[in-house]
C-alpha cells in the first residue's frame, strides 16, 4: 500500500479542538487552583505538560507505525491493558478520588489506565471483527471472546465504580458490529436488554446513579442536593445567553458549580462564550466525525474500516454524552469531554487516537 502525506485536514480540527479545550481550562481551573495549589494555572501547566506535550510526542510516533501493526498485537495489547486497569486496586498504586479507584499514582503524577483501555479495546474488537468470512460466521466466532473481555472490564469498572466508562464501551462496540455488517435491530436489541438490566443492576448497587436520574426526570427537586449539580450547570449556560459573559467571567466557577474543569467544563464554556462559543465547539466534533468517518470509508481494507470508525465513534459519541448531560437532556454520567476536559491521560489517549486515524488515512483510498 502507498503511503500518503499527513492528513491536514484532521490535523487541523484537533488543533483547534486542543487549543480550545487549553483556552478554556485556563479561565475554568484558576479559582480551583487558586483554592488547591496556590497557582494561578497549576491544572493548565498540569495538562500542558502531562497531557499535550506527551500526547504530541506519543501522536508523532503513532502516526509513523502502520496500522496493522495493532492488528498483530491486538489481543495481548487488550490483556496487558486490562491487567494494568487492575492495578488501581492495589493499595500502594491505587489512587482514590471521590470515592472512585480510578487512578495509579506516581507520586508527582497519576494515570488513568482506562483511557488506554478504550483504545486497546478498539483495537481488539475491529481486529475481531474485521476477519475473513460470512457475517454469520463472524458474529459466531467473535461473541465469546468479546464477551469475555467486556465482561472482565466491565466489573473491574463497576467496583470502581466507572459505569459511564462501561457505557462508552457498549456504545462503541454498538458501533463497530453495525458497521462489521450486523444486523443493526439486532444490535439495539441487545443493547437495549443489556442496558435495562444493567440499569436496574447499579441503581441497586449505589443510590447516586437513581438520584442522577430522578434529577433528569425532575431537576427542581432538592435543588441544593442531589439536584444541585445540573442546576448550576443550567444556570450557567443560561446566563451565557448569545455571547457569554467573556472569558474568564464565569460566575459558576467561584465553587458554586462542582466539576468545573471535569465533566461540568461545557456549561463554563457556555457561560463565558455564550452559545456562539458552545456552537464553534460542537461543531468542531462534528467535524473530526466527518473526517473520522471519511477516513474510514476510504481505509484500504476492513480492518482499517473498522479502527477509524472505532475511534472516531469514540470521540463522538464521548463528547455527545457529555455535553447533552450537562444540558439536562439526559442523566449526569461524570463522563468528561475530550481534548477539552482536564485530564493528562485522556488527553494523551486521545492523542495517540489521533495518530492511528492519521496513519490509516495515510494509506487511504481517495
Amino acid at each position: 500500500m502507498k503511503s500518503h502525506q499527513l492528513d491536514y485536514p484532521l490535523l487541523t480540527i484537533v488543533f483547534f479542538l486542543v487549543a480550545f479545550g487549553l483556552v478554556a481550562l485556563s479561565s475554568a481551573s484558576v479559582v480551583l487552583s487558586q483554592d488547591t495549589t496556590d497557582q494561578n494555572y497549576y491544572f493548565l501547566k498540569h495538562q500542558l505538560i502531562y497531557g499535550f506535550v506527551l500526547g504530541l510526542f506519543l501522536f508523532l510516533i503513532v502516526q509513523r507505525i502502520p496500522y496493522h501493526y495493532w492488528q498483530k498485537i491486538a489481543f495481548p495489547l487488550i490483556v496487558a491493558s486490562i491487567v494494568f486497569l487492575s492495578l488501581v486496586f492495589i493499595p500502594q498504586l491505587g489512587y482514590s478520588h471521590g470515592g472512585a479507584n480510578r487512578w495509579i499514582s506516581f507520586g508527582f503524577f497519576s494515570i488513568q489506565p482506562f483511557e488506554f483501555v478504550k483504545i486497546a479495546f478498539i483495537i481488539y474488537l475491529a481486529a475481531l471483527l474485521s476477519r475473513k468470512g460470512e457475517v454469520k460466521q463472524i458474529l459466531k466466532e467473535s461473541l465469546i471472546p468479546f464477551l469475555v473481555i467486556i465482561g472482565i472490564t466491565g466489573i473491574m469498572l463497576l467496583f470502581q465504580p466507572n459505569a459511564s466508562a462501561l457505557v462508552i464501551l457498549v456504545i462503541i462496540s454498538g458501533l463497530l458490529y453495525f458497521l462489521a455488517g450486523i444486523n443493526i435491530f439486532l444490535i439495539i436489541s441487545v443493547i437495549l436488554g443489556t442496558a435495562l438490566t444493567g440499569f436496574f443492576v447499579l441503581i441497586k448497587t449505589a443510590s447516586y446513579r437513581m438520584n442522577r436520574l430522578t434529577v433528569f426526570l425532575h431537576p427542581e427537586i432538592d435543588p441544593q442536593g442531589i439536584g444541585y449539580q445540573i442546576n448550576q450547570a443550567l444556570l450557567a449556560i443560561g446566563s451565557g445567553g448569545l455571547f457569554g459573559l467573556g472569558l474568564g467571567h464565569s460566575i459558576q466557577k467561584w465553587k458554586y458549580l462542582p466539576e468545573p474543569i471535569g465533566d461540568s467544563i461545557f456549561a463554563i464554556i457556555a457561560e463565558e462564550l455564550g452559545l456562539i462559543g458552545a456552537g464553534i465547539l460542537v461543531i468542531l466534533f462534528v467535524l473530526l466525525a466527518w473526517r473520522g468517518l471519511r477516513i474510514a470509508k476510504n481505509a484500504p481494507d476492513k480492518f482499517g474500516f473498522l479502527l477509524a470508525g472505532g475511534i472516531t465513534g469514540w470521540f463522538f459519541f464521548q463528547a455527545f454524552i457529555n455535553m447533552a448531560a450537562i444540558s439536562a437532556l439526559m442523566p449526569l454520567t461524570g463522563m468528561p469531554l475530550p481534548f477539552v476536559s482536564y485530564g493528562g491521560s485522556a488527553l494523551v489517549a486521545s492523542l495517540i487516537g489521533v495518530g492511528i486515524l492519521a496513519n490509516i488515512s495515510r494509506y487511504s483510498k481517495g
